[in-house]
């Protein structure tokens, strides 16, 4: 049998050398417990001082909200927390706004200077890319105990700028594989505390789920069509063939087309899911997603209509919907007590020398 302790080195006494005891795996299901009338309150704040601030709030209010979903998500009866500085936030997006702005600048003025600037604009995106990445994960914490990303800036270009560009010169048909190195380079270098995380997905799986998502979009494009075709043409039928009768027979094909590529985007997502988080391990622990394509599906077209009935107000309860649902349909599986391993691991941290965190004070917003 594979051996799921992967990461973990055991020692004579039954103990890992992450401080905890080796005992029967115990599965801890994720819960969230924020609601949508107090998202509510928070993004009706968050956006009027933002229109009020030309945006310049906007920093506040992510922080806001981070720490508004970081605090209900809760695993083993505690929760996760969310430090970001907002002045690192809105440093990285006047950093971003600078940029482009100089660019558009440069293309109405010389072509020349905007050709340059665009190939700085490629060079030092990976760049801030990882350093958010490293800021993120800084600034999140579970008991205490706070995580980081440790991934390399020459493994970061590859997979922020070498792939995309070999993904377009492929027509895309690299798509899946620079998904897959994104995402292990993404896991690979993320630890909590001392303790790594591990990304086991292979690029053949990527290639799965966006064949069968491509085989989806065909079967619903052509359903979607056809169904919309019929009862557009049973009600044309009916009033005649008159021109509101056939632009209505296009109107329903256009409905039924669009509700079939709203289903691409629920399938995809929760195929991804699945996939990453069942090939994801923290030191001994393991993870388990079952999110169903049909359930979000439903969420998602819910939340759609009564977003669109309520002209946007529904959308924070759309959020806090379709979070709680993704959220709650991961398990992590423990290989023993979780109190025992986070306290393991602030020791380690301590012994490291590493309890002070490494601090990042850029953050692109992404």
């Amino acid at each position: 049998m594979q051996d799921n302790f992967q990461g973990s080195h055991y020692i004579g006494d039954g103990t890992s050398a992450f401080g905890m005891a080796q005992s029967a795996p115990r599965n801890l299901q994720l819960s969230f417990t924020g609601s949508g009338s107090e998202f509510f309150r928070i993004w009706i704040v968050n956006a009027l001082l933002s229109i009020v601030t030309l945006g310049i709030y906007s920093a506040w209010a992510k922080v806001r909200t981070l720490q508004y979903f970081y605090r209900n998500t809760r695993l083993d009866g505690a929760t996760f927390d969310y430090h970001g500085r907002p002045t690192a936030i809105l440093k990285g997006r006047a950093i971003i706004f600078v940029m482009v702005l100089a660019y558009k600048a440069a293309i109405h003025v010389a072509p020349i200077l905007a050709l340059v600037l665009a190939i700085a604009l490629a060079a030092v995106f990976p760049y801030l890319l990882v350093r958010s990445l490293r800021f993120r994960m800084a600034n999140s914490s579970y008991r205490g105990l706070r995580f980081a990303f440790t991934g390399k800036d020459a493994e970061g270009y590859k997979v922020f700028l070498l792939w995309p560009i070999l993904t377009v010169l492929s027509l895309y048909l690299l798509a899946p594989f620079a998904h897959q190195r994104f995402k292990r380079y993404q896991h690979n270098h993320t630890r909590f505390g001392t303790a790594p995380f591990a990304f086991e997905a292979t690029a053949s799986a990527f290639y799965g789920v966006y064949l069968r998502t491509a085989f989806v979009v065909a079967i619903f494009l052509i359903g979607g069509g056809l169904v919309g075709g019929l009862v557009g043409g049973s009600l044309a039928a009916a009033a005649g063939r008159t021109p509101a009768a056939m632009a209505m027979v296009f109107g329903m094909m256009t409905i039924g087309l669009y509700l079939g590529l709203m289903l691409i985007g629920p399938y995809f997502t929760a195929r991804l899911q699945n996939l990453v988080w069942n090939n994801t391990t923290l030191a001994p622990h393991r993870f388990r997603s079952e999110v169903r394509a049909g359930q979000l599906f439903g969420i998602v077209l819910t939340n759609f209509i009564l977003t669109a009935l309520t002209l946007g107000l529904f959308y924070p309860f759309a959020r806090v919907r379709s979070t709680r649902y993704r959220v709650e349909s991961v398990t992590m599986i423990a290989a023993g007590p979780l109190d025992a391993f986070v306290a393991g691991e602030q020791q380690q941290v301590g012994a490291l020398g590493e309890a002070a965190v490494d601090w990042y004070d850029i953050d692109i917003a992404l």
